[in-house]
């Protein structure tokens, strides 16, 4: 009963900061975001009659932190499979992990959907989405490729995820600048939660969130770019200053992020057709049109303090991958 798979990061354009619910961990807001195909999380598990507990090991370390998330999402799966075996799980990433670029993510899709192959499980996508938001809220949008919508408002109590753009219809890429490999200190779900809390703004990110979402949408029917760029940057700017007003607040930029969001506004000003985004992190996103990309590339190394960029082109959702026999 073993089976591995593959999930991709993603980055929202429209993000969603905060829960309503944390128990099923239910995000307060829709979110619209777009899968990173280039970066990759790749999750072995098995299930196993000689183990007495769950095991975890990320990057080839035992991680506490996450046993907790992925045992409900095992749960879950053992539920629907009426089992009751332990599970050892290996998970891998090829970029930096817990530093803003989402391993969560593309770890809570790629545990989802192994387990459930290891399990023979037929899932519905939306049964697959149900299970992985367990682990992480952004984690049911890395299930699928391009860009991709999570709905809060289709079901109270549930979410509904789907693709509303194929990579090959906008074919957007996206350069990610490394400013730190560092883990970060306060992890998203803390974040979250500490602005819901502690925040005089949490109440207006909420109210003023489905018009930049439906706004959003709008921008991926129409391949509008500029449109997206004023709004992506928007929204992002005020996921932050969310954050920076939490009591502590919360800084997840370093120097060199905002000396990349500085050039990157530069070169929109000049015509390149590219905008930032960032997550709770340092790590700073530029998504641009193909043509774009490597004068964008050239003008984020150059920015001291980033350590490498990435090049990402828009990816497919998780999928299963063939494993030898242990």
């Amino acid at each position: 009963m073993r089976a591995m798979a593959v999930a991709h990061p993603n980055v929202a354009l429209i993000k969603y900061w905060g829960k309503s619910d944390t128990e099923r961990n239910l995000p307060a807001t829709g979110s619209l975001s777009v899968t990173l195909g280039g970066l990759h999380t790749r999750t072995t598990i098995e299930f196993s009659e000689k183990l007495k507990q769950d095991q975890l090991l990320l990057d080839g370390k035992a991680d506490a932190a996450a046993d907790l998330r992925m045992v409900r999402c095992l749960d879950e799966l053992r539920q629907h499979a009426g089992v009751s075996l332990f599970a050892n799980v290996e998970s891998a990433n090829d970029f930096p992990t817990g530093a803003g670029l989402a391993s969560s993510a593309s770890g809570f899709a790629a545990l989802t959907v192994a387990g459930a192959a290891a399990l023979g499980l037929s899932l519905s996508p939306q049964e697959l989405v149900r299970i992985s938001r367990l682990g992480s809220g952004s984690a049911p949008r890395s299930l699928f490729a391009g860009g991709v919508w999570l709905d809060i408002a289709s079901s109270p109590g549930e979410t509904i995820c789907s693709s509303v753009s194929e990579p090959a219809r906008w074919p957007l890429e996206v350069i990610v600048a490394v400013t730190s490999v560092e883990k970060k200190a306060v992890s998203s779900t803390a974040g979250m939660e500490s602005s819901r809390a502690a925040s005089p703004y949490f109440d207006g990110w909420v109210s003023s969130h489905p018009q930049d979402l439906a706004d959003g949408l709008s921008c991926f029917t129409d391949k509008d770019f500029m449109r997206l760029a004023d709004l992506a940057e928007h929204n992002c700017l005020k996921m932050h200053a969310l954050a920076m007003s939490t009591q502590p607040p919360l800084l997840y930029w370093s120097p060199a992020t905002l000396a990349c969001m500085q050039a990157v506004m530069k070169l929109r000003a000049d015509g390149v057709p590219v905008f930032f985004t960032v997550d709770a992190g340092p790590q700073l996103k530029a998504v641009c049109l193909p043509e774009a990309a490597a004068i964008v590339r050239e003008r984020l190394q150059s920015v001291p303090g980033v350590l490498q960029t990435l090049d990402c082109t828009l990816g497919q959702g998780a999928w299963v991958e063939p494993v030898a026999k242990a």
